[in-house]
C-alpha cells in the first residue's frame, strides 16, 4: 500500500513527487518517463521565476535533472482508471493495478475533447485500454481512434485481434497497415447505439462496429475517477487541492486556467502537502 500515486508527468507531477520524496513518504508516479510532451513543445516561457526566457526543452532538462537527484523514478504506465475503495484507492493500469491511500491528479487537460457518445457508452462498447479490453472483440468490427504516433503500437495489437480495423489517427504520418485495416483521415462526430456502442458518426460516412477504441494520452478525469465532481471541464477543487473525494486531490491544467507552469508546480506542493496532512490525520 503507498503512501499516494500521482497519475501525470507535467509539472504538478513533477513538483507533488519532489515535496513527497523531501517528506519522507512512500510513493509512486506514474506517466511518461520522458515527461510531459506539452513541457518540451513550448518556444519560450517568460514567467517562470528564476529561469527568465528558457524554452521549453530547457525546463524539461531542468526538471529531469532535479528528479535524477531527488532519486525519484518515474514508473511508465498509463492509468485506465481509479477506484475509491473507501479507506484507499484502487489504480487499474491496463492489467497491473495498485493500492494507495491517497491520489495526486496532475494529468493536465485532453487536447481532444471527449466526442459525444464516449463517455455515454465508456464500459459499452466504449474503451481506452486495448490491454484490458482488445480481447473482447476478437474476431469482430472495431473502429480505433488514435490521438499520437506514440500509442500506434496499441493499435497494431488491436488490428491482430480484430476481423475489421476503420482506423482513424488524428496526427501526421501514420503507418498502420494490414489487410483487415481502413484508414479513414477524418475526426469522429459521435458515437452511437442503443444500449451499446453500434456505429461511430464521420463526416462523410457513418461506420458500423461491435466496438470503438480510443487511443489517447490523456483521458478525461470524470471517465477515468467514478464521482470525482468537475466543473467547467476542470476537477474542483479547493485552495488546498482537495476535491469532493477523501484522499483524491487535484494539481495542475485540469483543475482549470491559467495554464501555467508556475500555478501548475505551485498546485503541485500544496497539493503534496496536503497528502501528508491527510496522512497525519489518518494516523
Amino acid at each position: 500500500m503507498y503512501d499516494c500515486i500521482i497519475i501525470g508527468t507535467g509539472a504538478a507531477g513533477v513538483s507533488a513527487a519532489l515535496t513527497l520524496k523531501a517528506r519522507g513518504k512512500n510513493f509512486l508516479h506514474l506517466g511518461n518517463p520522458a515527461l510531459s510532451a506539452k513541457i518540451g513543445a513550448a518556444e519560450k516561457i517568460n514567467n517562470y521565476p528564476g529561469l527568465p526566457a528558457i524554452d521549453g526543452e530547457g525546463l524539461k532538462k531542468a526538471f529531469l535533472n532535479h528528479l535524477e537527484e531527488a532519486g525519484i523514478q518515474i514508473t511508465p504506465a498509463q492509468v485506465t482508471g481509479v477506484y475509491d475503495m473507501g479507506g484507499y484507492f484502487g489504480v487499474l493500469c491496463g492489467q497491473e493495478s495498485y493500492q494507495t491511500t491517497t491520489v495526486i491528479l496532475a494529468t493536465g487537460v485532453e487536447a481532444v475533447r471527449p466526442a459525444p457518445g464516449e463517455l455515454e457508452f465508456l464500459g459499452r462498447g466504449v474503451s481506452y485500454c486495448a490491454t484490458c479490453d482488445g480481447m473482447l472483440y476478437k474476431g469482430k468490427k472495431i473502429v480505433v481512434v488514435c490521438t499520437s504516433k506514440s500509442m500506434e503500437e496499441e493499435a497494431e495489437y488491436l488490428s491482430s485481434l480484430a476481423a475489421e480495423v476503420v482506423y482513424a489517427p488524428l496526427y501526421k504520418g501514420a503507418e498502420l497497415k494490414g489487410e483487415n485495416v481502413r484508414c479513414i483521415n477524418d475526426m469522429p462526430r459521435a458515437i452511437e447505439g442503443d444500449k451499446r456502442a453500434e456505429r461511430v458518426v464521420f463526416k462523410n460516412e457513418t461506420v458500423p462496429c461491435d466496438g470503438v477504441f480510443m487511443l489517447k494520452s490523456a483521458i478525461a478525469p470524470s471517465a477515468l475517477v467514478p464521482g470525482l465532481k468537475s466543473e467547467d471541464g476542470h476537477v474542483a477543487t479547493d485552495r488546498q487541492c482537495r476535491t469532493n473525494l477523501a484522499g483524491f486531490f487535484a494539481a495542475g491544467d485540469c483543475t482549470g486556467r491559467p495554464y501555467q507552469y508556475a500555478k501548475a508546480v505551485g498546485e503541485g506542493n500544496v497539493a503534496a502537502h496536503s497528502v501528508c496532512d491527510f496522512l497525519a490525520e489518518k494516523k
